[in-house]
């Protein structure tokens, strides 16, 4: 969940808090490159269709570099970090994943519109994101880290 956290240092600060000198912080979840094919499509769509494409990811997905940094500032000696690529497949195809994770994207769009900016949308990520049996899979990236407090 720590993707969806929007002030990182913060964060970061409170996992060190919660630990004792020594304790073990290990992570994973959303880091650089997380979802681009997904963002790149709703970007596009949402200039092709005069919406605010600031709407499309409201994610934080650091480098290991980014996040070492603020690892470090909150007083952890980060062990071990990096991107790992995770192609998740979804169950609910692209459209299910769309209409829960941005939701908000769509809703900028008059009710009318909506449909139209969604199959622009799952037509930019067919050719990358949708095999040839109609399964889609997410383009996810994901950081781990260990670290721990000193």
């Amino acid at each position: 969940m720590l993707h969806w956290v929007r002030e990182p240092e913060a964060a970061a600060l409170s996992m060190r808090k919660a630990l004792r000198p020594g304790g073990r912080l290990a992570a994973e979840f959303g880091g650089h490159g997380n979802v681009a094919a997904i963002a790149t499509a709703l970007r596009a769509a949402a200039k092709i269709h005069g919406g605010d494409p600031a709407l499309t990811a409201p994610w934080f997905y650091p480098t290991p570099d980014q996040y070492s940094r603020i690892l470090s500032a909150a007083g952890f000696k980060v062990e071990r970090i990096g991107l790992f690529p995770r192609p998740t497949p979804l169950a609910t195809a692209m459209e299910g994943w769309l209409g829960t994770m941005r939701k908000p994207f769509f809703d900028q769009f008059p009710q009318a519109k909506r449909a139209e900016v969604l199959a622009d949308t799952l037509a930019l990520l067919r050719p990358s994101l949708c095999d040839d049996q109609g399964n889609w899979t997410a383009d996810y990236v994901r950081l781990r880290v260990l670290a721990h407090a000193v």
